[in-house]
C-alpha cells in the first residue's frame, strides 16, 4: 500500500479529480465529502476509493473523522484541504449566517484537519499538505468578500504552518485555480462564460480539474521535498503574481 493521502471535498469536482490521480500515482486515498450521499456512493463505485461524511467545520468532527480513516487505512502522510463553498452577496447586503458559513467551511476547517493530522505528521518526519484556495483569494472578488477572505487566510496560514514544520519533513503549499471546468462552473450560461468568463483568460479556455490534480501529484510526491510554503497559480494567465 501506497502512503495514505486523504482529499476533504472528494469526491466531486476537483476533489474528486485529486482523488483519482493520487490513486493512480500508488496512493492509498480516502474522500471526504459533507453531504451528498449519491454523489459520494457514485464516486466510490467509479473509483473504489472510499468515502468518509464528516463536517469539516466541526473540529470534533473532524478529529472523529480522520481517528476512522486512520483505522481503516493507516496513517495520514498527505492532507489535501479541497473543500470549500460559496456564499455569495456584496459585504453591505451580506448577513452573518453568509460570513460564518465561508469561514467556517472553507478556512476554519484548515486549522481543523492540520491540527488533527500536524502531531501524527511530526512525530513520523513525514508529511505532505496542499490546500486549494483560489484566484480570488489572491486577487480579491466583487461580491465575495468571505470567499476571498477565506482562500486568503489559506495562504497566510499554510506559510506559517511551513515555516513551522519544515525541520519535520513536512511540506506545506498551496495551489491557487482560476476558472475550472466543474459542474458549478460548467452551470453558468453559456453566454455569459462567453462574454465575461473566457475574455479575461489569456489562454482562452476554462482549466480542467486534472490540471490541478497534476499540480497537487507534483507537490505531495517525495520528490518535492525541497518546495514548501510555495503557492501554484493555475489559472491561464488571467492573474499573474
Amino acid at each position: 500500500m501506497g502512503r495514505v493521502a486523504l482529499v476533504t471535498g472528494g469526491t466531486r469536482g476537483i476533489g474528486a479529480a485529486v482523488c483519482k490521480a493520487l490513486a493512480a500515482g500508488g496512493y492509498t486515498v480516502a474522500a471526504n465529502y459533507a453531504g451528498n450521499d449519491e454523489a459520494a456512493a457514485a464516486f466510490t463505485a467509479e473509483t473504489g476509493v472510499p468515502a468518509f461524511k464528516w463536517d469539516v467545520s466541526d473540529f470534533s468532527a473532524c478529529k472523529a473523522g480522520i481517528a476512522e480513516v486512520e483505522a481503516k487505512l493507516g496513517p495520514v502522510e498527505v492532507l489535501v484541504n479541497n473543500a470549500g463553498i460559496t456564499r455569495d452577496g456584496m459585504l453591505h447586503k451580506m448577513s452573518p449566517e453568509q460570513w460564518h458559513a465561508v469561514i467556517n467551511t472553507n478556512l476554519n476547517s484548515v486549522f481543523n484537519m492540520c491540527r488533527n493530522v500536524i502531531e501524527g505528521m511530526r512525530e513520523r518526519s513525514f508529511g505532505r499538505i496542499v490546500s486549494i484556495s483560489s484566484i480570488n483569494g489572491q486577487k480579491g472578488q466583487m461580491g465575495q468578500t468571505n470567499y476571498s477572505a477565506a482562500k486568503a487566510g489559506e495562504i497566510g496560514f499554510s506559510k506559517a504552518l511551513a515555516q513551522e514544520n519544515a525541520r519535520k519533513g513536512i511540506t506545506v503549499n498551496v495551489i491557487c485555480p482560476g476558472y475550472i471546468g466543474t459542474e458549478m462552473v460548467r452551470a453558468v450560461p453559456q453566454d455569459v462564460l462567453d462574454k465575461h468568463v473566457l475574455p479575461q483568460i489569456p489562454l482562452g479556455r476554462l482549466g480542467e480539474p486534472e490540471e490541478i490534480a497534476r499540480c497537487v501529484l507534483f507537490l505531495v510526491a517525495d520528490e518535492a521535498g525541497f518546495i514548501t510554503g510555495s503557492t501554484i497559480t493555475a489559472n491561464g494567465g488571467q492573474y499573474l503574481i
